[in-house]
């Protein structure tokens, strides 16, 4: 269609801005030869100033115009509205509120597209009109990098060629695939990526149809745009040149260390390779030195529990134990803890599997058990080197546990980690390893279960009232409305429509009283730890959550999530 017969232009001459001789000199002017936008054409021939284009405009569309203030400041991740079909559509999702949806189109008369973005979110849609160079950019900035997104990327590998062979014979030719400039490009979008999203892991999952990517932030798995499956083999042979492993070894497990630099921070990435029955699966955990918290009083504890724990770690000698499963925050907090106590006047050795993040002042040991540096064989080493404190990065045997127990009884202080659901189950976990109850009932002075619960956004948290049976359990029942205030999240531009923004603790601490020691000796059940210790003020990790849900840090649903396992006694 020739520019002068768009339907903006017959509106302009419909409204009498516009006459035919306007149009011809238009038509005869170097800008049209040129293809230079409709916008140019009328302002630089001097016939409409910007200002009084982008107001007709607005009248012809019958939206307003986006202002640079409705552009996103962060991606708005809604998993049902690819890159490809932003692009296509010239579209970019602009906030989400509620169950309605701000998009910015370059054509807000495209009721083809609004309808299909409805039908794909589910959401009521509320269009805003922005030019497309600016669409452009924003979809490049958030959901790509810089100038380059992935689907530009993918372009560039049309001429890679699918792998299929498994021949050690091909393994040049798989590196030289994953040399290719966009395959560098590709992986190292992603990454960046992940590092702009707050993400703690990235994870390449390979499937019979499929090659998916998913991000986990705050600890909750994230799908992203994943790139064709025909590019497997090229991106997992890039990871693991990167992380220097054997891309010949395709049947056994492999472990590897990446370090880049990226946006001027220092990011250590610990990279794990799995083979399963459709292709290597691989997962980068993002350790970034500059975003870990060393402060013990920003990890979310109650004011008694840190009090408690204060006291613990400034103890001369004993056991202290920090339990949760894997990604609870086990490790942190014990770095913050010998952070807390670190002092010229005493030496503390590490013994960690792997070093996650180093500490200034602290020796610290990595174990390496392809060698024989098991943690057993460390540990007999350093209780040689005379420490005050050892750190054990987790019990996992009966060896460990018993060279822990030892270095405790000869007046060191001991903290370590271990795998269990509960505080009290600790005890039972390391009688069942073969530990004598006398040994443990005189070295273990405190246990510190945790897990980590994501903080409500604060931004689109909205309060509202549980059913009974919530407030029942949060002993709220019958209390005064204004006594309480608990939030519900719905997911904004502020927190990429997830609800939530970072994460704190939850805790259950067990301090070690001369009447817990008592049934330490009796051999009494976990539960009937608990229950003592409940009496005497011990808040489990589901009582410790609904404290955080009633200062509105955290919700009832994320609370519930992360404690399922909790039993109410």
């Amino acid at each position: 269609m020739n520019w002068m017969e768009t339907p903006f232009v017959s509106f302009l001459i419909e409204k009498g801005v516009l006459r035919q001789e306007d149009l011809e000199k238009i038509s005869s002017s170097e800008g049209e030869s040129q293809k230079v936008s409709n916008e140019e054409l009328f302002v630089n021939s001097g016939l409409l100033s910007e200002n009084q284009f982008q107001s007709y405009l607005q009248d012809f569309y019958g939206v307003p115009l986006a202002t640079p203030d409705d552009f996103p400041k962060e991606p708005v991740l809604i998993n049902s509205l690819s890159i490809p079909f932003m692009k296509e559509s010239r579209f970019i999702p602009a906030r989400l509120n509620k169950n309605e949806l701000t998009v910015i189109m370059n054509n807000p008369l495209d009721f083809y597209t609004i309808d299909a973005i409805r039908l794909a979110t589910g959401y009521d849609v509320r269009v805003l009109f922005g030019k497309e160079e600016n669409i452009n950019w924003a979809i490049d900035q958030y959901y790509g990098s810089g100038t380059t997104s992935m689907e530009k990327i993918i372009e560039d590998m049309e001429s890679i060629p699918e792998y299929q062979t498994e021949g050690e014979e091909n393994i040049e030719h798989l590196r030289d695939m994953a040399s290719e400039g966009p395959v560098i490009r590709l992986v190292n979008l992603i990454i960046t990526r992940a590092i702009e999203l707050r993400a703690s892991d990235i994870h390449f999952e390979p499937f019979e149809d499929q090659f998916r990517v998913r991000y986990r932030i705050d600890g909750v798995l994230h799908d992203v745009e994943s790139p064709p499956k025909r590019l497997q083999a090229a991106i997992v042979s890039r990871v693991k040149i990167m992380a220097k492993l054997n891309i010949a070894e395709r049947r056994l497990p492999q472990d590897g260390r990446i370090i880049l630099r990226v946006k001027g921070k220092e990011i250590d990435f610990r990279v794990s390779c799995v083979p399963t029955i459709y292709g290597e699966s691989i997962v980068l955990r993002i350790l970034d030195k500059s975003s870990i918290v060393l402060d013990i009083e920003k990890l979310g504890f109650p004011e008694d529990t840190l009090i408690g724990f204060h006291r613990l770690i400034e103890r001369p000698h004993g056991i202290i134990l920090v339990t949760g499963p894997t990604g609870s925050g086990k490790t942190t907090t014990l770095y913050c803890a010998l952070e807390k106590i670190n002092s010229p006047e005493k030496k503390i050795i590490t013994v960690e599997d792997p070093v996650e993040y180093q500490l200034k002042g602290i020796n610290q040991i990595q174990v390496k058990p392809s060698i024989g540096l098991t943690f057993a064989n460390a540990l007999r080493s350093i209780v040689r080197q005379d420490p005050d404190v050892i750190l054990i990065g987790e019990i996992r045997d009966s060896e460990t546990a018993e060279i822990a127990i030892h270095s405790a009884l000869t007046g060191h202080l001991v903290l370590s980690t271990l795998h269990t659901n509960d505080s009290p189950s600790a005890i039972t976990r390391l009688i069942d390893m073969g530990m004598e109850d006398y040994l443990l009932s005189s070295t273990i002075i405190g246990i510190l279960a945790q897990r980590l619960v994501r903080v409500a956004c604060p931004y689109c948290r909205e309060s509202y009232t549980p059913e009974p049976a919530i407030l029942k359990e949060m002993k709220l029942e019958g209390q005064p409305r204004s006594d309480w205030n608990l939030f519900r999240v719905k997911g904004c531009e502020r927190c990429s429509q997830t609800g939530y923004w970072g994460r704190t603790g939850i805790f259950e601490f067990l301090e070690i009283t001369d009447g817990i020691r008592r049934l330490i000796l009796e051999k009494r059940d976990a539960n009937i730890i608990k229950e003592v210790a409940r009496k005497n003020g011990m808040r489990t990790l589901r009582e410790d959550g609904w404290l955080k849900a009633r200062q509105g840090v955290s919700t009832i649903s994320e609370v519930l999530r992360v404690t399922q396992e909790e039993e109410t006694i």
